[in-house]
């Protein structure tokens, strides 16, 4: 279970302040600034994000400009249909983010120790954060204006969590009275033409074996609108005290459920064109399993919730490859820091890429999750104490590459406020922050041999 750390704003206060202004934009010949607010598109209040985007797309518009004096200016724009003004706001959503009202059993927020950045604490349920960003929703927290609101803009692709088809058992896992309704919801988006993609957290026990068999009987009735499904396992913590006793995957529940996932891949293949259902990269990992081949992922619909990372990487690198000389030599010594789930994968990486430049050397070193506890594996929770506690001693003139999933996606900041300038200070080393990109990944050598 890979993580995005992406962080919320969860502060409103109901004022649309334009935060930039794209140069050489309509905006910018029309004077406007940093610091204005806009106040209506055709004599129609902006409630949020959505409503801008939908009501900016017309041909000819007026708008209505508060500058930062207080004056108001009128605006007449005539565009091209769907053409962007390019203004961005202060609060991307233009609205206060929509807080999530389940109590999850698998809950990772839930999981978390006290002290963290307020933010990290903040559960949203958005699916306007779906729409944008990709994040994925529940979709028990909606109103029957919000989901009729979603229809009515045609808010496509949306990205589902549904876990289970199953009323009482789907109530029971998310502890939410309104989460039975999921099929019900669904069905009407299908109908309405919107494109979902679903995830299904898997938790040992509870809604895996005739279960996830009924879910995906269910979520592939509605193919070709549930475009793709995603398995991904439970992640565990060792903050749980007061929480629901549940299981992880280990060696041979994880062969028992790619089983199951590959069967029905072949039964999907015959029947609707698609293998439908993908596994994550952990499931392949704690199985010691090969990963399927590139084409095997269909271009990856689920790749930012970790379908096929590894895959795609792997093949990227064998791509970059290609352009680096036969006998290329880089006298470097760098150090690579990941999670122990990706360690091995990473270790084959650094000898395909040691093979093909001589005289590089590059030490994988796998860092514990010693702040969310040892069952949490992924790169993506590793945090800066825990880098910084096991790389002690091992760096001497080499320099550190670290993913940059390690980090908050906007700023250079761990998910303890360890910042990358604290890494490079304490350990005395370069930090390169990597990203999830294997053609970039190279980059960072290529760029030293020049």
């Amino acid at each position: 279970m890979e993580v995005n750390n992406y962080e919320i704003n969860t502060y409103y206060d109901g004022k649309n302040i334009i935060d930039n202004v794209e140069e050489n934009s309509i905006a910018e010949e029309l004077g406007i600034e940093s610091g204005d607010t806009l106040i209506s598109i055709n004599n129609n209040p902006i409630t949020d994000i959505i409503d801008y985007k939908y009501l900016i797309t017309d041909d000819f518009v007026i708008i209505t400009i508060q500058k930062r004096n207080g004056e108001l200016w009128d605006l007449e724009i005539e565009k091209d249909y769907d053409e962007d003004i390019g203004i961005t706001f202060t609060n991307p959503l233009i609205d206060k983010a929509k807080h999530c009202r389940n109590k999850c059993i698998f809950c990772f927020i839930d999981q978390l120790p006290k002290g963290m950045r307020e933010t990290l604490y903040f559960k949203d349920d958005d699916s306007r954060l779906s729409f944008l960003q990709g994040n994925f929703i529940t979709l028990t927290n909606l109103s029957d204006e919000e989901i009729n609101r979603i229809i009515k803009y045609k808010l496509s692709p949306i990205n589902i969590s549904v876990h289970s088809t199953d009323p009482d058992l789907r109530i029971k896992m998310l502890n939410n009275k309104n989460a039975g309704k999921v099929f019900d919801i669904l069905n009407r988006f299908s109908d309405a033409g919107i494109e979902m993609n679903c995830q299904i957290v898997l938790v040992p026990g509870i809604n895996d074996g005739d279960n996830l068999r009924k879910t995906l009987v269910d979520l592939s009735s509605l193919y070709p609108r549930v475009s793709s499904v995603a398995v991904v396992p439970v992640g565990l913590t060792k903050y749980r005290e007061g929480l629901c006793q549940i299981k992880t995957y280990d060696y041979e529940t994880a062969n028992e459920i790619l089983d199951f996932i590959h069967n029905n891949q072949e039964k999907y293949l015959k029947s609707i064109d698609t293998r439908f259902i993908f596994a994550s990269d952990e499931f392949y990992i704690l199985a010691k399993r090969t990963f399927p081949e590139y084409e095997d992922y269909e271009g990856f619909p689920q790749y930012e919730n970790g379908v096929g990372l590894i895959r795609s990487f792997y093949s990227e690198v064998e791509e970059a490859l290609k352009d680096i000389k036969e006998n290329s030599f880089l006298n470097e010594n760098y150090i690579i820091a990941t999670g122990m789930l990706a360690y091995d994968f990473i270790k084959e990486i650094a000898s395909m890429v040691t093979t093909k430049i001589k005289g590089l050397k590059l030490k994988v070193v796998p860092i514990r999750n010693e702040f969310f506890g040892e069952k949490i594996t992924v790169s993506g929770l590793v945090t800066g104490k825990d880098l910084i506690n096991q790389l002690k001693g091992l760096l001497c003139e080499e320099k550190l590459i670290i993913p940059r999933s390690m980090l908050k996606s906007d700023e250079k900041v761990f998910l303890d406020n360890v910042t990358v300038n604290d890494i490079n200070n304490i350990l005395n080393t370069k930090v390169i922050i990597s990203d999830v990109d294997g053609g970039k990944f190279i980059d960072i050598f290529k760029n030293d041999m020049r």
